[in-house]
């Protein structure tokens, strides 16, 4: 029996799992707020089921700035005995297809704990690059600097790398992160 890869909308009825989904994969807790602005993000927000069981989920929103559309991938992260069978980049090929088809996004960008290299490896194969280094960006876990990830979907003229990462906005990871487990 050949495994089937199959992804789901996050619903009222399965926000749980997804809240459970986020605890297991993730050293960090996220809070209500951040759930309840999954519930309205549609296509960008999937659960991801192997073989009908929900083994991942992606969940991104869109930042403007200075008139430029970016896609931040909030989380994505797959159940360990899961991965390596294609199931985060099906997520991942998700989000590519989703900015691709709307055509005015002007990059994609994450952040990364520093000593993830296996998460590192794989946005490097799908065209990411580290960009920058934020100190102390997680609060509450070690190592607690991130790598911010990006890749570049719309290259501008004379693009300046050192501009492009002071035009990175994110919201410090503390205002989407509650202070207890149940968020």
């Amino acid at each position: 029996m050949r495994a089937t890869i199959e992804l789901g909308d996050v619903t009222p009825h399965n926000l749980q799992q997804l809240k459970r989904l986020n605890q297991v994969v993730f050293p960090v807790s996220y809070n209500d707020k951040f759930y309840k602005d999954i519930l309205e993000a549609g296509e960008l927000a999937k659960l991801a089921y192997y073989n009908d069981i929900v083994v991942g989920a992606v969940c991104c929103r869109i930042d403007v700035l200075d008139g430029s559309r970016r896609l931040y991938i909030m989380t994505l992260g797959c159940l360990a005995p899961y991965r390596k069978r294609g199931i985060g980049a099906k997520m991942l090929e998700h989000v590519l297809n989703y900015v691709e088809k709307d055509g005015d996004f002007h990059s994609i960008f994450l952040h990364v704990q520093v000593n993830n290299q296996s998460a590192i490896d794989f946005y490097k194969k799908f065209g990411f690059e580290i960009v920058e280094t934020k100190e102390q960006y997680y609060k509450r876990i070690e190592p607690a600097d991130a790598h911010v990830l990006m890749k570049l979907l719309r290259p501008q003229n004379n693009l300046n790398t050192c501009l492009e990462l002071k035009l990175l906005a994110c919201p410090p990871i503390g205002s989407l992160i509650g202070s207890d487990q149940d968020g």
